[in-house]
């Protein structure tokens, strides 16, 4: 009995089991069923998806960006409603921000300062040019200076002359002082006639006390200086006034320089000019301006800045070359709104900045268009659109212009707004037919400066000739022409002559107006090259090693080369290649004449190379 019971307890506690195991393994599955069907909307931490490089995406589950194929991240709404956001901000991720290397810059009111550098010649200062005349006519019988350049002093013979007028003149003083005592009037005139023709008293009293006519008398130069230029040869009869050397004192120069009308009205009398005399490497002059060209050469477009200079040891010659640099000020701006050069955005109708709001934990830009005053090199002037204490964007400025872009903002290219097809049609503007369009990698856009991103999205042709003035034209021509002689210092193994060339190239290219390319194309694409050609010249500039002068040479030559292309020179132009440049990797090179002179190879191959292409006017 007593184990017929243990038998019934041990059954009931079997069951008893049973019933609470089903019980707990079927509550578990379901909970668990339900957790895994509901766990991923469920969390709000990864309920929405973003790029990092285009915020304006927005996935309700992870992958990969459909703009640029970036891995989507977590998107945090935390903040979503703390900040008030316009419908007109573009709003960044801390991780584009980074990615883009986006940085700003706090708008300032500074006075209205610019560095100008200047290019000019030194020249005689023209008030101190004579012209050497003959107050006597005659035949030239003896020349006592025979060349130009050769210096003269006041008082020097120059000329021995043979004169019928003279043998004349002669003969009444000779009367006149026979009757001296009675006509003393007639001796003092008789004298002075000779005096006019500009005789000195040593000389007549010389032929009072010889008693005799002299058939030739020397003339006697009026000025110190050296002969410019010499007008008349042994043997020539010549009038009275007839010239007969221009003569230059050189104790007192002028040296003029060229600035371009765009820096006109920041040069003033009195303004302090620092320059160096490529002739005279080592010493620093300095001079105040003392003239301003009142008219612009039609032909050049600049005007002259004269800076006069006392040059006792005469070391400084005509036609020597100058560079100066003047830091100069607009009087009537004291208090001018200036912004970094990098912060805006040409189209040639509008210029573009993009201003951060002020939001405490949300970063965002808003497009601004705004008015440009005088450019100060490495800065403009703001006429209207901002104030001082905002912040504008000075770095990957085109990036937040892209992003722009593609939400349908208002952007440089598109200022009314209205989405944009990314790579088929850039800001409203038809590129041709989507189907013909080039695929754009945008894989790889994360890596690309502003620059670059730029040029991979503008699919024009950089073979294609765009229109643009002629004043544009003439100043990429004067950069093509410094670029020839940097060209010819490389044949020549001058590196020093090409480091100085190539600071020229800088500062030329600087006074380039970007202002004049109205076509928004052909504004980006000088602002590429352009930068590159900067970047090569500075290199150069800073070596005076050849090799590397000529690998950065390589690089300048492929860029400058798409300009000419684009934009034309007026003149016409060979492109040359050598295939053993650069260690045979090959490069080319621009040229005025198609005989070969390798810049690559110098006096170890000169004639190394071959005209692949003509680029005409």
């Amino acid at each position: 009995m007593k184990t017929y019971k243990n038998y019934l307890i041990a059954a009931g506690i079997l069951i008893v089991g049973i019933l609470l195991g089903n019980l707990f393994s079927g509550g578990s599955s379901e909970a668990s069923h339900n957790k895994d069907e509901h766990e991923y909307v469920q969390d709000p931490e990864t309920k929405v998806w973003t790029c990092s490089m285009h915020p304006q995406i927005k996935m309700d589950k992870p992958g990969n960006c459909p703009l640029c194929g970036m891995e989507l991240i977590p998107l945090d709404t935390t903040n979503d409603t703390s900040e008030k956001i316009a419908s007109n901000e573009i709003v960044l991720t801390e991780e584009a921000i980074q990615l883009a290397n986006i940085q700003t810059t706090v708008v300032v009111e500074s006075a209205a300062m610019k560095e100008i550098r200047l290019l000019g010649k030194v020249k005689p200062d023209e008030r101190r040019m004579y012209s050497q005349v003959s107050h006597i006519p005659g035949r030239i019988e003896r020349l006592y200076v025979n060349f130009t350049g050769e210096k003269v002093y006041r008082g020097q013979k120059i000329v021995r002359i043979y004169s019928p007028d003279l043998i004349s003149a002669q003969k009444e003083l000779f009367e006149a002082i026979k009757s001296k005592d009675v006509f003393p009037q007639l001796y003092t005139a008789s004298r002075s006639k000779l005096k006019l023709w500009k005789l000195s008293d040593a000389q007549i009293d010389a032929i009072e006390k010889s008693g005799n006519v002299q058939e030739q008398i020397d003339i006697l130069s009026d000025h110190s200086g050296y002969v410019m230029k010499k007008n008349v040869e042994l043997g020539d009869h010549i009038m009275t006034g007839g010239n007969l050397f221009e003569i230059a004192n050189l104790n007192k120069v002028w040296v003029m320089f060229e600035a371009y009308e765009s820096d006109i009205p920041w040069i003033h009398v009195n303004d302090m000019i620092e320059f160096t005399i490529q002739a005279i490497p080592g010493k620093k002059f300095k001079g105040k301006v003392t003239y301003v060209d009142p008219f612009v050469s039609a032909s050049t477009r600049v005007a002259k800045v004269r800076v006069e200079l006392n040059n006792p040891s005469n070391k400084l010659l005509p036609e020597m070359y100058a560079s100066g640099i003047v830091k100069a000020k607009l009087s009537d701006m004291e208090d001018a709104i200036i912004i970094p050069k990098s912060a805006v955005l040409w189209t040639g109708k509008r210029a573009v900045v993009y201003v951060k709001m002020p939001h405490e934990k949300t970063i965002s830009f808003v497009y601004r268009e705004i008015t440009m005053g005088q450019d100060m090199g490495d800065f403009y002037i703001v006429e209207e659109g901002l104030e001082a204490g905002e912040v504008v964007a000075t770095n990957g400025v085109f990036r937040i212009d892209a992003s722009a872009q593609l939400v349908g903002q208002k952007s440089m290219m598109n200022p009314e707004g209205g989405v944009v097809m990314t790579g088929h049609n850039h800001g409203g503007m038809d590129m041709g037919d989507d189907k013909k369009a080039e695929n754009i990698d945008h894989s790889n856009m994360k890596n690309m400066d502003d620059s670059k991103m730029t040029e991979a999205t503008d699919h024009s042709k950089m073979d294609d000739r765009i229109t643009t003035s002629t004043t544009f034209k003439k100043q990429l021509g004067l950069v093509f022409d410094q670029y020839i002689d940097l060209k010819d210092a490389l044949v020549g193994d001058d590196g020093k002559l090409a480091q100085k060339t190539a600071e020229e190239i800088l500062g030329t290219i600087a006074r380039v107006d970007m202002k004049l390319l109205t076509d928004p194309i052909a504004h980006n694409h000088w602002m590429t090259i352009s930068t590159e050609i900067k970047n090569s010249s500075k290199s150069i500039s800073e070596t005076s090693d050849l090799e590397k002068q000529r690998g950065h040479f390589k690089h300048l030559s492929a860029h400058l080369s798409k300009g000419v292309k684009l934009f034309g020179v007026n003149q016409k132009v060979f492109e040359q290649f050598c295939p053993m440049a650069d260690s045979n990797n090959g490069a080319y090179w621009l040229s005025l004449d198609e005989v070969i002179t390798n810049p690559y190879m110098g006096s170890k191959m000169p004639t190394c190379g071959t005209t692949e292409s003509t680029i005409t006017e």
